[in-house]
């Protein structure tokens, strides 16, 4: 099983809904986020402007870097569904898995004195129709989640439809992130590292 969130750039408006519902959800304090929204641009010349936002999260990876650098087994991949987590009670806040997440999406939560990051509502997963809030707050409907190996799946259904406008943030050190996004031409053209080229609002 590899369960990931795939994000519909075409849709995507960067209203922040995603940052809401999870703060929300999982009562993170001030300063605290499991999850961001980028604006990648603008990019080219006038009159041939280009941007786009882009949600960063957990990119759940199939050789999870955060796993590997963290000396206590407090980050862990679950078992049965392949979900990249965190065990607060083993986690001893030395930031580790921070250093050795290259996508920036561990933070370390002040109150707990332990790191949190997107964990895909993993509280749900028991449930029949198990959804991140965020999926299922978004206002445009561009978030899509589900087993990717489930070719029935909304995920996977998304990514097939998609074809070649399916992209991944750079994977230098082949951790392979599940995270896909799409995004066709008529919007803008997807930047080799959009991370490097997105400003931070």
């Amino acid at each position: 099983m590899r369960y990931a969130i795939v994000v519909d750039l075409d849709r995507c408006t960067g209203c922040d809904t995603c940052i809401t519902a999870c703060k929300y959800e999982n009562s993170l304090p001030l300063g605290v986020r499991n999850t961001r929204v980028n604006v990648v641009g603008p990019t080219g010349t006038f009159p041939d402007i280009e941007q786009y936002w882009l949600p960063i999260a957990c990119q759940q990876c199939e050789n999870p870097g955060c796993i590997e650098a963290c000396p206590t087994g407090a980050s862990y991949r679950d078992e049965e569904t392949g979900v990249v987590l965190i065990n607060e009670e083993a986690c001893i806040g030395c930031r580790a898995c921070m250093q050795g997440c290259p996508y920036g999406v561990r933070t370390l939560n002040p109150d707990s004195g332990t790191v949190t990051k997107c964990s895909l509502c993993f509280q749900y997963h028991d449930e029949p129709n198990w959804k991140p809030v965020c999926v299922a707050d978004c206002c445009t409907g561009a978030r899509f989640f589900g087993d990717l190996d489930d070719p029935e799946s909304d995920a996977a259904k998304a990514i097939a439809a998609a074809g070649d406008n399916v992209h991944y943030l750079p994977d230098p050190s082949n951790l392979k992130p599940s995270t896909a996004y799409i995004l066709s031409p008529k919007i803008a053209a997807w930047q080799n590292d959009p991370v490097e080229v997105a400003r931070d609002l």
